[in-house]
């Protein structure tokens, strides 16, 4: 029983301590991830599959053995350290104060017309070509990766550290990074980076769908339509080329009432995708309220969290 107060008390430190403080402003271990990946790349790179699972498997094992020994010293240190550890994992995983700050940011630069600060700000949130978006398709973009990133950058870390603590939450936020580096399908990674992207899937799978069901529960909350939102889910996830994006981003779109989807561009690439959702075409102020919607579901998954935190209790 302590065991479960110790875990519940450092995730919801955690989560609080990034709704207070948001990323920490220097030595942000993820950027320490980053660095380490992209070293470690020139030694793994090859144009295959299987030299992509070896530098997946080295980093996401390096990081997993390393949270494994903190979360172990801190156990034995006694219940403060391990709830101070549990904690700062939680906190350097997740991201969701600096999302809702960032999509804030470009919702501002959006109405007042600044086309080029928006361009600007667009790589905080997405890899798209902000070169070749205008006004409309940044906001479209905006709200695409406010909705991706509710869930990868704040649900599933928290429900990764309520279910496996310090490892679990530090090993997921190791795969993502790793996904949003190699993950794609450009010409260098489209062997090298299968696996990061597919390991990825797995990470994110209960996470994508905890935060549907969560958009649904709380749509009411931005006078949103959960009916909505869930029609679009059924109708339109699988649409999407990820197994994941595609249910978040389309429980968003029914919810608001919008048309997400379309050709998307990248730096390395121009995909055409499925539309998701039958509404308009997203606004200023629909960003706005899907930023809303995404601070109502990571307070949901906080919740969410603690609830799994004392089910799975000794």
């Amino acid at each position: 029983m302590l065991a479960t107060r110790t875990r519940l008390a450092g995730v919801l430190a955690g989560y609080l301590a990034d709704v207070a403080l948001g990323d920490p402003a220097r030595g942000h271990p993820v950027a320490a991830v980053g660095r380490a990946a992209a070293g470690l790349e020139k030694m793994t790179y090859r144009d295959s599959r299987v030299a992509g699972l070896v530098h997946v498997g080295v980093l996401v094992g390096a990081v997993s053995v390393l949270g494994a020994a903190l979360q172990r010293t801190a156990d034995r240190a006694g219940p403060p350290w391990s709830i101070a550890a549990t904690a700062a994992a939680t906190w350097v995983s997740v991201g969701g104060t600096s999302l809702a700050r960032t999509g804030m940011a470009m919702s501002e630069l959006l109405e007042r017309a600044d086309i080029e600060a928006a361009r600007r700000l667009l790589p905080s949130l997405c890899g798209r070509d902000p070169a070749r978006l205008d006004g409309a398709g940044l906001t479209r973009a905006s709200l695409e990766s406010v909705a991706e990133n509710t869930s990868d950058a704040q649900v599933a870390p928290l429900l990764c550290a309520a279910m496996g603590g310090v490892p679990a939450v530090l090993a997921y936020r190791a795969v993502n990074t790793l996904d949003s580096m190699i993950g794609y399908r450009s010409a260098r990674y489209a062997r090298f980076g299968w696996a990061a992207a597919r390991l990825d899937d797995v990470a994110n799978y209960a996470g994508a769908r905890a935060t549907a069901a969560l958009v649904v529960m709380f749509a009411p909350f931005v006078g949103g339509s959960p009916s909505g939102a869930v029609r679009a889910w059924r109708r339109d996830a699988a649409r999407h080329p990820s197994p994941n994006a595609g249910v978040v981003e389309a429980s968003f779109a029914g919810a608001l009432g919008v048309r997400l989807g379309g050709p998307t561009q990248y730096r390395h690439e121009l995909q055409i995708r499925p539309t998701l959702g039958d509404g308009h075409e997203p606004t200023v102020a629909d960003l706005r309220r899907a930023v809303a919607l995404s601070r109502t579901a990571q307070a949901g998954a906080a919740l969410l969290a603690v609830l799994l935190c004392y089910l799975r209790r000794p």
